[in-house]
């Protein structure tokens, strides 16, 4: 007669290998945060606006968020608001718009921005400017290459390629994307942009 089978009992995992599971869990999460961490530095960064010399386009203590890749896959345009160092300071960050391209030949006289004879409408810019509204040779000069020539909006009160130079590419940080405090002014900072007259020379 054969014997009765025995019931089979669940063998208990060891305790050991629960905790080697757990903490591998941890740790690919771990590394999955800071591999996300650096991967969204590498690409953005938050920006804080300090001072005036972007008015009315950017107030005093807002907070953009600027794209690092950009200007890796392609040049900097005209009207981009830019992150910088300046030339003679590698310890600040300046905030200005792109207003000459190299190659151009400008020329501001009487606080009018020409570009290759072409005059330049700015429709961002506060008010009237007197405060260095004159730069460039009688003909102009033209930005060389790699040379951007920028300019903050609110130009009575911006220190910038007027006092400074071009800036080469290799001082550009970065492109403003959007703001994103205060809240009652989130998100779009491009709704004005310069644009060149065909028809001046």
């Amino acid at each position: 007669m054969a014997a009765p089978q025995q019931p089979a009992v669940a063998v208990p995992q060891p305790r050991a290998s629960t905790a080697s599971s757990l903490l591998r869990e941890l740790a690919e999460v771990v590394v999955l945060a800071i591999i996300l961490y650096f991967g969204i530095s590498f690409a953005v960064q938050t920006v804080h606006v300090e001072g005036l010399s972007m008015f009315a386009t950017l107030d005093d203590n807002d907070y953009l968020i600027a794209d690092k890749i950009a200007y890796r896959l392609h040049a900097p345009q005209r009207g981009d608001i830019i992150i910088l160092r300046p030339p003679t300071d590698d310890s600040k960050d300046f905030i200005k718009r792109v207003i000459a391209l190299p190659g151009e030949r400008l020329l501001i006289r009487d606080g009018q921005v020409l570009i290759n004879g072409h005059r330049l409408n700015e429709p961002y810019l506060p008010e009237n400017w007197t405060s260095q509204a004159n730069w460039g040779a009688p003909d102009g000069q033209v930005m060389p290459p790699n040379q951007y020539f920028v300019m903050g909006d609110n130009r009575n009160r911006s220190q910038d390629s007027r006092t400074f130079g071009p800036i080469g590419r290799d001082r550009i940080d970065g492109r403003a994307w959007f703001r994103i405090w205060p809240l009652n002014n989130f998100g779009n900072i491009y709704s004005k942009t310069p644009t060149l007259e065909t028809g001046s020379g």
